[in-house]
């Protein structure tokens, strides 16, 4: 493998254990793949150059365990953090999968499944936080409806809104130094999801008792399989200050979440976000929430598991080489991204009012006439993803 594209913890690379623990069973079909054990996953991983790794609660501590069966996962879990020196910056819980949430958990209709969900949640933050998380991610996949009487969305909305101030005030009672991020999905398995986007969740968190505790996680193939460009919507998320946490994987279109590797499906879009990422500073864990296909042997899980780090190093040389390229610079003042980048108005409404050569002098057809080489600018990307240009 080419040394500069070999991962590093540096890098920042996080994965789930329900990412490479997947066994790969779906709607259709049984398992391909046995369990893995948490731990050995840490050790794997680690092997990789990832930096961390991430966990539902019933990923690590099987559901219904009693207290001393969690106990001896938790221990097992944190010898093998000590010996590899892994992080875990983020966790977040299973609210999905038992049938209890089959109406959803914090929005359910069933007041003591919502108190359930609440406890639950707060259980494994206290697990979190002793395992050094710092961002606790809460996708609410199963916070919807398939029908329209089932669910009075502003009622659930306010449910939802009552659970998020709930978990602040314990996050702030016990003193933690803790995030909340809301991972937006439109579809499935709900037919539909509260929340569905990034503008949703951002909407959402600013009726919160305390937004300031609360962004959001975006995930590549959440966005896309609703048709939206998902750099777009991670500038909106940085554009705000809230993102807290991102999910990287592929998705090839509208259609099911395919959880491919990060790369696969759209790189374009990969090549973007990177770009924006890259370019924006973002500090946070680049977390791949992907599954490895259930076509897949154990050497293939971990082959995929690399090459997201692969694409992603890849992709990031590529992005840094585009924005070096003087004719990629020159490209940029032809579009006129540094004007984008001055105030209308600057100078106030009395003058913008005042201003003749804004409106009674502005030459429209003369500013219409004017190309905006966008084509050549994007053709510039191209070739750098593609490869072509130093």
């Amino acid at each position: 493998m080419t040394e500069r594209f070999t991962p590093t913890p540096e890098d920042k690379f996080t994965f789930g254990l329900w990412t490479v623990g997947w066994q790969g069973r779906d709607p259709f079909g049984d398992a391909t793949r046995p369990a893995l054990d948490p731990a050995a996953t840490v050790h794997r991983l680690a092997e990789l150059g990832a930096y961390g790794v991430t966990f539902h609660d019933d990923d690590l501590i099987p559901f219904g365990a009693s207290g001393a069966e969690r106990g001896a996962h938790v221990k097992r879990f944190r010898a093998a953090l000590d010996a590899t020196g892994l992080a875990v910056p983020m966790a977040t819980t299973n609210l999905f999968t038992h049938p209890v949430f089959k109406d959803g958990a914090f929005t359910a209709n069933d007041r003591d499944v919502r108190r359930y969900a609440l406890r639950k949640t707060i259980r494994n933050i206290d697990l979190a936080v002793e395992l050094g998380a710092r961002v606790y991610v809460a996708w609410g996949g199963r916070e919807g409806a398939e029908s329209g009487a089932a669910k009075d969305v502003r009622v659930a909305l306010d449910r939802m809104k009552e659970a998020f101030d709930l978990l602040g005030e314990y996050v702030v009672s016990q003193g933690y130094d803790l995030r909340f991020a809301v991972e937006p999905k439109p579809n499935e398995p709900r037919g539909d999801i509260l929340l569905p986007t990034v503008g949703h969740a951002l909407a959402f968190i600013e009726r919160l008792e305390r937004p300031e505790l609360v962004g959001v996680n975006p995930e590549t193939g959440h966005e896309q399989m609703a048709g939206l460009n998902f750099t777009h919507g991670i500038a909106q998320a940085l554009w705000a200050g809230k993102l807290f946490h991102i999910d990287l994987n592929g998705q090839s279109g509208i259609k099911y979440d395919q959880d491919l590797r990060f790369g696969a499906g759209n790189v374009r879009d990969a090549f973007w976000l990177v770009d924006l990422l890259e370019s924006a500073g973002y500090q946070g864990p680049r977390h791949f929430d992907f599954k490895p296909p259930r076509t897949e042997d154990a050497d293939g899980v971990w082959a995929s598991a690399a090459g997201n780090m692969r694409n992603y190093l890849i992709l990031r040389e590529r992005a840094a080489a585009f924005r070096a390229d003087p004719a990629v610079r020159e490209a940029l003042r032809a579009s006129r991204l540094d004007d984008l980048a001055r105030p209308t108005a600057a100078d106030g409404l009395a003058e913008l009012l005042g201003d003749r050569s804004a409106f009674e002098e502005f030459d429209v057809e003369a500013a219409g006439a004017r190309g905006m080489a966008f084509e050549q600018l994007d053709q510039l990307a191209m070739e750098h993803l593609l490869g072509v240009r130093d």
